[in-house]
């Protein structure tokens, strides 16, 4: 009965993410498109990027954190499936057992809202680059070394100890889920909040090379993506982290000695 009611509770679930973030890409796709079409961006009705290099007004503001913010669910959410997958199983056993049941809605508005607080600086640092004219109208650096500086540091960073430690983190849901489980609704969004932060603390500089590649590049949003799944689902001993932290400085040196 409770093994029945788990498998039919994991479907549920994987369903739902799969719908949210199968409309996030659609969504995503037909800006990109539209954009390649048009040479304008826009989002939420209102015109974010295309030949006009001005200075963005502020209200752009808006439009570019909701394009942030819709990125992050289709690139993140698959990433963060295992672990909502098991946190929805827990809390159903713990059901089973009499305890406190806790939708797993909440502890998804957690990890999402850590996520959308980097969508609010992404959005604002595009919003400064672009006014620097540091950023072309397909959202994408104009600056070589500014270039370089983020492949460097994201190449950097690949082999820090903070990076490890993060990456340990996502790599061990049920862990995590043992040692640091907080009952009710508060609790499960704590927890999303607390997943939500290794997450971001493992990923936001791998985020940045979209700058570097362009905001709205599909194929480097989606290489991007990947890259994130594979780190959490690959094994340690492969060492994709410091790998692509390698490959991240080859590519920083070839841009630097085009630029030479």
């Amino acid at each position: 009965m409770l093994d029945a009611a788990l498998k039919r509770d994991r479907w549920i679930v994987a369903a739902a993410l799969a719908g949210i973030t199968a409309v996030a890409w659609a969504y995503m796709i037909h800006e990109a498109r539209a954009m390649n079409a048009t040479g304008v961006c826009q989002c939420l009705g209102m015109e974010m990027s295309g030949p006009n290099t001005r200075a963005w007004a502020a209200g752009t503001l808006l439009p570019l954190f909701a394009m942030w913010a819709e990125m992050m669910v289709a690139m993140m959410l698959p990433s963060a499936a295992p672990m909502i997958l098991i946190f929805s199983a827990t809390s159903r056993r713990r059901r089973e057992s009499a305890r406190p049941f806790v939708p797993v809605a909440y502890f998804v508005g957690g990890y999402f809202a850590v996520w959308t607080l980097f969508s609010a600086g992404a959005a604002l640092l595009q919003w400064a680059l672009h006014g620097a004219a540091l950023i072309s109208p397909a959202m994408a650096t104009t600056n070589r070394w500014l270039g370089v500086s983020v492949l460097v540091a994201a190449a950097v960073f690949q082999w820090t100890p903070l990076k490890r430690a993060c990456l340990d983190h996502c790599r061990s849901p049920l862990a995590f889920l043992m040692t640091d489980w907080r009952e009710g609704r508060a609790g499960a969004f704590a927890m999303g909040w607390r997943h939500g932060l290794y997450c971001t603390g493992c990923c936001w500089v791998l985020m940045l090379l979209l700058f570097v590649a362009g905001v709205m590049n599909l194929v480097w949003i989606a290489a991007l993506a990947l890259l994130v799944l594979a780190e959490k689902l690959a094994p340690r001993g492969w060492h994709l982290d410091r790998w692509t932290g390698a490959a991240l400085f080859v590519w920083a040196v070839f841009i630097a000695m085009q630029s030479a």
